[in-house]
């Protein structure tokens, strides 16, 4: 960074201080992004992240109302909090990943127990849990970072969701390796096992959802969602107990697989982790969704075939639903498409890259 530039991002820092300045330069950054088109290319990556970086890297802790009984508590740390705070809409209904979230409502209606693994400062956990609160639901947390696990249970308690059971502790294969978050986005930091000469306090213990299990004494899990950066497979070899479950008992699955974790060289069905749940009878589906804060509405989950899903593109993650029962999405809440993107982006080919709705 050179020392002119160094100055105006220091400027702008100064500027972001101020709440009600803060707010006028973000309205600019939207008219901005209104009147600008760049080829194949976001305004917002390329043009306005800077602005809108620089004016909140001052800032502590922001407040946003979603839904509109819920309040959220976070600070600016990776591109979640830069597409929440740049949300037009005063009260959204998610945080982050509209159609991921309206999914998860969806699934979680009439269940008991939800596990959510990688559930960052609650954008998604909060917001199930709220929907489930008044039906005897609970939804079990994890989320390794400390630092986010505090603003977890900040907003846990600031919206007295006491059907929340929070776990600062990774999700893994197995009990007893030690982990370590690698990474300097907290929103994608991921976990690598820890060499022994590398164990000290940022290393982070593993539990496997078998014997979470045992220890809370839970018969069955609706509905696993693991946002885990390229450990949902180690997660889920972990999970045996409940995917050996008939089509009936056994959980369904949301989880993300990214190019830099899982090799889909040979095709999106021959990746590992889909192999892995075929065995046991799990169909899959790549989850069509914007990674950033987009109005849906009542837009139906479209869902793609793994091998029938467009790929192409610089390196790139998405969401998956795993089902046993096909039933569950032969309706009109969801749509099966074919030959497009999972990647909802509105700088890219609308054939490819954008809802059949708009």
């Amino acid at each position: 960074m050179n020392r002119e530039f160094k100055k105006v991002v220091n400027s702008l820092s100064i500027i972001g201080e101020n709440e009600k300045l803060r707010y006028k330069f973000l309205e600019l950054c939207h008219e901005v992004e209104q009147s600008i088109k760049l080829d194949n290319k976001s305004v917002r990556d390329e043009v306005t992240s800077v602005i809108i970086d620089a004016l909140h890297s001052r800032v502590g802790i922001l407040r946003k109302k979603v839904n509109p009984e819920l309040t959220f508590n976070y600070k600016y740390t990776s591109k979640i909090s830069r597409e929440l705070v740049m949300s037009r809409d005063p009260e959204p209904d998610h945080v982050w990943e509209p159609q991921t979230t309206k999914l998860l409502i969806q699934l979680s209606k009439n269940i008991e127990h939800i596990l959510i693994g990688g559930a960052y400062f609650g954008d998604q956990a909060i917001i199930v849990a709220n929907s489930i609160k008044n039906k005897n639901g609970f939804c079990h947390v994890f989320e390794p970072n400390h630092n986010l696990f505090k603003m977890l249970e900040l907003n846990t308690n600031n919206n007295d969701l006491a059907n929340i059971v929070l776990n600062n502790i990774g999700l893994w294969s197995d009990d007893n390796s030690k982990l370590l978050l690698v990474g300097e986005d907290d929103s994608q930091a991921h976990s690598e096992v820890a060499n022994i000469d590398k164990v000290d306090s940022d290393t982070i213990s593993s539990i496997s959802i078998n014997t979470y299990r045992s220890k809370h004494n839970i018969k069955k899990i609706g509905l696993i969602m693991l946002d885990i950066e390229g450990s949902e497979y180690e997660a889920l070899k972990g999970a045996e107990y409940y995917l050996t479950k008939s089509s009936e008992e056994a959980p369904n699955l949301i989880f993300e697989v990214h190019r830099h974790y899982y090799d889909w060289s040979k095709g999106l069905d021959n990746v590992n982790i889909i192999q892995y749940l075929k065995e046991f009878g799990y169909q899959t589906f790549a989850i069509r969704d914007y990674q950033g804060h987009v109005p849906m509405g009542n837009s139906p989950i479209e869902l793609i075939p793994p091998d029938r899903t467009y790929l192409e593109g610089p390196p790139h993650g998405f969401n998956m639903l795993a089902i046993k029962n096909k039933t569950l999405i032969e309706n009109d809440f969801f749509r099966v498409c074919y030959d497009v993107s999972p990647k909802l982006l509105n700088h890219k080919n609308p054939l490819l890259h954008q809802p059949f709705d708009y």
